[in-house]
């Protein structure tokens, strides 16, 4: 028997048809402020989309946004958002466990350092490299 997914005690059915204003009350302090101040255009132009998406029901629909910043509700579940990481659009899948975060969470915006052998004009020493 599969566990139901529930956020801060209410199931995703509960949460989809809460209004948005009690919706907001039970997110963590910095979305919920975030969410109260008002949506800028680009996350209503967003929302709009998505929404648009929803009633085409068409199946692989490519959102792409940069916004970033964009709360995820629970409106959004089961869409995937193309996330732009700053040089290129990362897909994020959205699930109920995502349900409070930001949509830039989970488009990394830079990679760990890997760095090569020491190239030509190297200094003396950093061109020593031992042979094991």
């Amino acid at each position: 028997m599969p566990i139901e997914f529930t956020y801060r005690g209410y199931t995703e059915e509960d949460l989809k048809n809460m209004s948005m204003d009690d919706f907001i009350y039970i997110l963590p302090s910095r979305q919920r402020r975030s969410l109260k101040r008002g949506l800028t255009e680009q996350q209503r132009i967003l929302i709009e989309k998505i929404r648009r998406a929803r009633n085409a029901a068409k199946n692989g629909v490519n959102i792409r946004t940069h916004c970033r910043d964009m709360v995820i509700i629970p409106e959004m579940i089961g869409v995937t958002i193309h996330v732009h990481n700053g040089k290129e659009f990362v897909p994020v899948e959205i699930t109920p466990e995502k349900i409070g975060h930001f949509l830039g969470e989970f488009a990394p915006t830079n990679k760990k350092v890997v760095h090569g052998a020491p190239g030509i004009g190297a200094s003396r020493s950093s061109m020593y490299v031992p042979l094991k």
